[in-house]
């Protein structure tokens, strides 16, 4: 076994990892574990970006596009970076989340922002409403679209957590995935075996051989085969076009080689109440998602589980780097990623410096245009072959929540149906232009609110199932309330054992001074604050036994039991 090779206990079981959370591997192989890293979350990264550029206005202009990624990129590396330094630090990589998706296509939806004519010509008539994509007037409306996205939230959601359980999170993610399924065909039309092909190596490589690039790139070589034999149409016009490797090629020499991202790059941020509201569902989704990778992310490295201040501290750093994901422009807010945690049980490498040099590569990538361009000359039937395997785990993934669920139960399964086809059905009815006017009030700005809640899934899917779930008779047994609470929480046996590892979690540099003060035993986002009122339990029960007045049941602090549940 190497120097470095630990094994892990926690929750009972044995994990065998190379690197715990505390470890630093060489500097070499750090880096080429990083590089690994990155390209598990690439596709995501880019993906989502790509799939929201014809709301954005973005249709044609590459090489703006390249630079919206190059800003994803950027706003992960910062992300990734406070989330192992000062936020959860667990080995986490921290990029843009698919929850925001459906409710800013529908923001972007409206009238308001309802995009003119574009066309690729150099001249373009004055007496239309054309302008050239990728010009300067061009940008300006997407450019435009981009101040509206300003992701900050007050956590007063944070709020409503103790009503919430699996039967209302597992429709609320689940139709993230199932409400973009027409933005996946659009992708895709364009050559349908092109993307079914790319689907079958992604199937291949990611379950069987473990390396999802593998999969996009033999699809990219493919396309290049058929694109230099003719097999695809040089004609735009004629099916297969879309699947050509050259269309989207002159991105690679018009992307500047680099750029920096800034904050205000698009034009100062700006705030709606119609795009606040539309952002709840996604950011209590996104919150719900964060906090069961939190738990699966120590299991998988070998560490204890989170205490409820590095959770709370986690969630904090998340809301933060919305905020800073607004004010870089990106095209949505920040969320961690499963599948780099999944990749931790294949590499058995759990490092948090790894995921720092991860962070770093981010940023420095993100500097360097050509790179970003390279994937937006990706042909969009493999992009859309990507979409069928994102956003089918999205949904799987929300469906996995009913485990802790009584399914052999009416009451639940009406909950979840009616919930699931009302979340579809509604959005369905309000995009139909024939009920273009069916929402009017006395107000076009409340207009825009019930319009834009109204065609997000997830926010007809959660309020309807949120509302049946507290209101139906039921016990919270069977609405898998305690199973799910439960679910990767550590017992009380374990808790002395993992006391020792909990060090994983304390603050840099500063955590000597904490340890020092009393205050920090009544913060709930400091690490000391468990492990204050812990120690302050056991001197009390020093005392007692000095003086004996030995108690066996002698309990903690009643303020600290309820810190504790919350």
């Amino acid at each position: 076994m190497e120097d470095g090779q630990k094994e892990g206990e926690t929750s009972g079981r044995r994990v065998d990892i190379l690197y715990r959370v505390d470890q630093r591997p060489p500097w070499v192989m750090a880096v080429l574990l990083a590089l690994q890293q990155f390209l598990t979350m690439f596709g995501s990264a880019f993906s989502l970006p790509i799939l929201m550029s014809n709301s954005l206005c973005m249709a044609g202009d590459t090489v703006g596009l390249s630079q919206l990624i190059s800003t994803v990129l950027f706003v992960s590396g910062i992300g990734t970076l406070l989330q192992t330094t000062i936020g959860v630090r667990l080995p986490i990589i921290q990029s843009i989340s698919a929850s925001f998706a459906t409710p800013f296509i529908a923001l972007l939806s409206l009238p308001t922002w309802s995009c003119p004519g574009c066309t690729s010509d150099v001249v373009v008539n004055s007496n239309t409403t054309q302008v050239q994509c990728g010009s300067d007037d061009h940008r300006d409306l997407w450019q435009a679209r981009l101040r509206e996205m300003v992701l900050g939230f007050s956590g007063l959601v944070g709020l409503l957590m103790n009503l919430i359980g699996p039967l209302t999170v597992a429709p609320t993610i689940a139709l993230i995935g199932l409400s973009l399924f027409d933005l996946v065909a659009i992708k895709s039309r364009g050559q349908w075996w092109i993307s079914l092909t790319t689907l079958a190596l992604i199937v291949i490589f990611s379950q069987y051989l473990r390396n999802i690039i593998l999969a996009v790139g033999l699809a990219w070589l493919l396309c290049y085969i058929f694109t230099e034999t003719d097999v695809f149409p040089s004609d735009s016009k004629k099916w297969g076009y879309a699947a050509r490797t050259d269309t989207k090629s002159e991105v690679l020499s018009l992307a500047p080689w680099f750029r920096f991202p800034y904050p205000g790059q698009w034009g100062l941020p700006t705030v709606s109440v119609a795009g606040v509201l539309s952002g709840i569902a996604a950011t209590l989704a996104s919150i719900v998602e964060s906090v069961g990778d939190y738990y699966a992310c120590a299991r998988i490295s070998g560490a204890p589980p989170p205490p409820n201040s590095a959770v709370s501290r986690g969630i904090g750093v998340e809301g933060v780097t919305c905020l800073l994901a607004g004010a870089w422009g990106s095209s949505g807010g920040l969320t961690s990623y499963s599948q780099n945690t999944g990749a931790i049980g294949i590499t058995k490498v759990a490092s948090r410096a790894v995921f720092q040099i991860a962070g770093i590569l981010l940023l420095i990538l993100a500097c360097i245009g050509k790179f970003s361009a390279i994937f937006v000359s990706i042909p969009d039937p493999i992009v859309g072959g990507i979409f069928f395997a994102m956003f089918g785990m999205v949904t799987a993934v929300g469906l996995s929540n009913l485990q802790y669920v009584d399914l052999s139960s009416t009451r639940n399964l009406f909950v979840l149906g009616v919930s699931l086809f009302l979340g579809l059905t509604v959005p369905k009815w309000v995009a139909q232009p024939a009920n273009a006017g069916a929402i009017s009030t006395c107000c076009s700005e409340l207009d825009q609110i019930f319009y834009v809640l109204c065609s997000t899934s997830m926010f007809v899917g959660g309020v309807v199932a949120f509302f049946l779930d507290n209101t139906i008779p039921g016990t919270r047994e069977e609405r898998g309330m305690i199973r799910w609470r439960g679910h990767g929480q550590e017992s009380s046996d374990q808790q002395d054992d993992l006391d020792k590892d909990l060090s994983i979690y304390d603050l840099p540099l500063i955590q000597p001074w904490l340890n020092k003060q009393k205050f920090t035993s009544y913060l709930p986002f400091c690490p000391g604050f468990r492990s204050n009122r812990r120690r302050h339990s056991s001197e009390l029960k020093e005392k007692a036994a000095s003086d004996g007045k030995v108690n066996v049941g002698f309990a903690e602090p009643a303020e600290c039991t309820s810190y504790t549940q919350l």
